[in-house]
């Protein structure tokens, strides 16, 4: 899509969480450089102004921070009232986080504020921007689902349950918003080069097919009208298909042993 046709569709102000790092930072750089002014979202306030700084002073545009830790129930009725002035055009859910192992060890707060982050905010932010989307009568929605959330995945079940809301979320969102002229896209990456792995106890040189989160947000973007799900990596795409098309109980018991290793 042109530059131009970019902006009347998605602009003139994007939305985006979890823009801190990882993928949520490559949209944010990759955004405004296409002339979108932002409102980013994230627990780090500091990391979030010198990221403003610096894509204002790069691109030429406005860039707004809102530090919020989605974890906290009204943080996202919080981030719906700071920006009621503002025309928003494009919504990217992106902030989230995991937790690996065997779900009975799993810390019960955690898993607590891991569905409120993954779950509850973006629904609720979803719901508060539709209203606004449709009075605008086009725009567009990214929500940051995994290609865990395809599958029910052991010793990542929580985590992976999450995923799967999200994405049950975007694809009945894609299903009620795309006649209107709304665009809503679901992203299902599998691994990427984030901090996300090292938090979640796991060596990134032991992972294959790591995918950069500045090609995640590039293909995203790109494939923005092609929902209602997309899987950037080839790789994790044709694992996830074969899974998929297996009789449940032997994926799940082939993936149950490949974890346990």
């Amino acid at each position: 899509m042109a530059k131009n046709d970019f902006l009347d569709r998605y602009g003139l102000v994007a939305l985006v969480t979890g823009a801190s790092s990882g993928i949520g930072k490559s949209f944010a750089e990759l955004l405004a450089r296409k002339g979108l002014d932002l409102v980013l979202v994230a627990r780090r306030g500091q990391r979030l102004k010198e990221l403003a700084t610096q894509l204002e002073r790069e691109h030429k545009v406005t860039v707004r921070v809102y530090q919020a830790d989605l974890a906290d129930p009204t943080a996202a009725q919080q981030i719906l009232d700071a920006t009621a002035s503002l025309d928003i055009g494009l919504v990217i859910s992106n902030a989230g986080f995991g937790l690996k192992g065997e779900f009975a060890s799993g810390d019960p707060k955690t898993m607590a504020d891991m569905t409120m982050v993954n779950c509850t905010a973006p629904m609720l932010l979803t719901h508060g921007f539709v209203p606004r989307l449709r009075k605008r009568g086009k725009g567009g929605i990214v929500l940051t689902s995994s290609v865990e959330g395809l599958i029910g995945c052991p010793y990542s079940t929580a985590y992976s349950a999450s995923k799967a809301f999200v994405k049950s979320l975007g694809e009945g969102l894609w299903g009620e918003l795309t006649p209107e002229g709304i665009d809503v896209l679901t992203l299902c990456p599998g691994a990427t080069d984030t901090e996300a792995p090292r938090l979640q106890g796991i060596d990134p040189s032991t992972l294959s097919n790591v995918m950069s989160p500045d090609d995640v947000a590039k293909l995203t973007i790109e494939n923005l009208r092609n929902g209602p799900t997309y899987i950037p990596s080839a790789h994790y795409k044709a694992t996830f298909d074969h899974l998929l098309a297996m009789p449940r109980r032997d994926a799940l018991s082939a993936m149950a042993k490949s974890m346990k290793k």
